[in-house]
């Protein structure tokens, strides 16, 4: 005869602590091993946790809500199993067991009936004296339950159940030829697990531009509350004169930025605070007459945004030749410093690989980015008619510190128009 103190076991993952969810045994009762003693819920599970020896209950510590160390003193039994025995069931610690939904309403609800298992358990395992072995007969009518299945605790059941394993093929090792967590883990070992493929892990130090480029768009985000807009445009007619002016001076190719360049030239006037700087630790917005127009370009050491200065005094091919040597410049690495700052308003293209929308990101200290997405060939309603147009999305970024949605959108429809009816491009200064 003797005592074993059971301890809130480790229960993995990490956990320092447990809290007591519910208890399954009162002082005084008689349990057995497997029997269930307690659910502990850590943050990342509910376990219920069976007894790892047979006795009676001398102590209980804790209540319910109750939050525990790991190895804290639970429950003081009282044991007939040997010393040593008591020992080993004290160093190896309890085996906890998730909850299972029929487990978890059964231990929780009062009112709610017990299944057939907790029956079997009841009745297979009624309480007795612990230190009166049982008969021969009764140990060999104690291996089945009165349903027939083999005496297994609810949580070994489930885990069985987890498996696929049928507790009837297992030899039991527990009181009364009852099925152990031990007995299931030896019938169901698995085979050596194949080798995990092996993760390679470059490592690269961002450095340099990269680095930069990483600082300003962390800062910008960070910084800067970026409204977006998105707007479909009908680019039909501005691809049949494109095509057009391309057949007439093939040595000067036109590309669409350059349009847009122009659109941008005529609709910036009317919204100053979008050709604008804002310099939010002093707290003062610089509004520009001149247009200085950043062209977002690709290179192989990142993104790099050149200035096209002064659009407002240049004609259509004068920009397209500007755009085309400030991209190679860039790509190059040929380009002066000055020529990489100073932009009031950035244009962003990813050409073929436009997609349908974007989310730019804007050009600190800039309040403004027009984004170009590709254009495709798709049916539209015009006119009544269902016909075939070229159309392309403007996905645009704005400060919204500065730039209210009324005027971003505003902004945007004005460029729209001028688009769709590339005749304005060339009217003059006269407001669309």
């Amino acid at each position: 005869m003797g005592t074993f103190t059971f301890k809130l076991p480790d229960i993995g993952e990490g956990t320092t602590e447990a809290e007591i969810a519910a208890w399954h045994v009162e002082v005084g009762a008689l349990i057995r091993e497997e029997d269930p003693l307690l659910e502990l819920t850590t943050n990342k599970a509910t376990v219920e946790v069976t007894s790892p020896v047979h006795g009676k209950v001398l102590e209980r510590h804790g209540e319910v809500g109750d939050t525990r160390p790991i190895g804290t003193p639970l429950l003081l039994i009282e044991t007939d199993a040997p010393a040593a025995r008591a020992e080993e069931a004290s160093s190896d610690g309890p085996h906890p067991e998730p909850v299972g939904e029929e487990s978890v309403k059964t231990a929780n609800d009062p009112h709610a009936e017990p299944n057939a298992e907790h029956s079997s358990r009841s009745t297979a395992s009624a309480p007795r004296s612990f230190d009166t072995p049982p008969s021969a007969a009764a140990q060999d009518e104690g291996t089945r339950g009165n349903d027939g299945r083999p005496l297994a605790s609810p949580a070994v059941r489930q885990a069985a159940k987890d498996r696929g394993i049928d507790l009837g093929g297992i030899a039991g090792t527990g009181p009364e030829g009852r099925v152990t967590r031990t007995d299931l883990d030896r019938a169901t070992r698995p085979s050596e697990a194949p080798a995990e493929p092996e993760d390679h892990v470059t490592e690269i130090k961002i450095v340099g531009i990269r680095r930069q480029i990483a600082e300003r768009l962390q800062d910008s985000t960070r910084r800067i509350p970026h409204f977006a807009y998105v707007e479909e445009v009908d680019v039909t007619a501005l691809e049949a004169l494109r095509t057009d002016l391309n057949a007439e001076t093939p040595e000067i190719r036109l590309t669409l930025l350059p349009f847009l360049v122009l659109a941008l030239v005529k609709a910036l006037p009317r919204f100053p605070q979008i050709n604008a700087r804002f310099d939010d630790a002093a707290g003062m917005l610089k509004q520009h007459a001149a247009i200085h127009v950043g062209i977002a370009t690709q290179t192989k050491m990142g993104l790099l945004v050149p200035v096209l200065r002064h659009a407002e005094t240049l004609d259509l091919h004068a920009i397209a030749a500007g755009i085309k040597r400030l991209a190679g410049g860039a790509r190059g690495g040929s380009l002066k410093p000055g020529e990489l700052s100073g932009s009031t308003i950035t244009l962003t293209s990813l050409g073929a690989l436009g997609g349908i929308a974007s989310t730019p990101v804007i050009n600190a200290p800039e309040t403004a980015i027009v984004g170009v997405n590709k254009i495709v060939e798709r049916p539209v309603v015009l006119g009544g008619q269902i016909v075939v147009r070229r159309m392309m999305n403007l996905s645009s970024s704005f400060d919204h510190r500065i730039v209210d949605g009324f005027d971003a959108a505003s902004f945007i429809q004005v460029v729209k128009r001028m688009l769709e009816q590339p005749a304005r491009l060339f009217m003059g200064n006269r407001q669309p």
